[in-house]
């Protein structure tokens, strides 16, 4: 069975910085592109970045390129989300996703269809 579990949210004053955290199990986890999204209430789902199983390939949405950071440790079947320079609009739930293709492309990251596995999500809230 797979399971991805998100931890690292919490309340964060704006300015800020979380590092949020996705362990995998179930799977293979070097062979899936893994991606992360959020949703804000009443918002549709958002994707924020993607990174290739590699890490070679990696994307980010222009809401956050600059100051969230992708990466992954397939040693630890983890994916990370680094966000700096937080600001109240990134308050939201944060997902992580994994993708059985493996890759990632810039015109497809950020569409949840991508994506077979998702986790349950961790909230993260922005103070102004």
């Amino acid at each position: 069975q797979v399971h991805l579990v998100e931890s690292g949210g919490g309340l964060v004053q704006a300015g800020g910085s979380l590092r949020l955290s996705c362990t995998v199990s179930g799977l293979t986890f070097a062979n899936y592109a893994m991606g992360w999204f959020r949703q804000a209430p009443g918002k549709e789902r958002e994707g924020i970045s993607c990174i290739s199983r590699d890490a070679w390939g990696i994307y980010y949405a222009t809401s956050v390129e600059g100051r969230f950071t992708i990466s992954r440790d397939n040693a630890k079947n983890t994916v990370y989300l680094q966000m700096n320079s937080l600001k109240p609009e990134d308050t939201a739930m944060y997902y992580c996703a994994a993708g059985v293709a493996g890759y990632c492309t810039s015109s497809g990251f950020d569409y949840p269809a991508q994506y077979t596995y998702w986790g349950q999500g961790t909230q993260v809230t922005v103070s102004s």
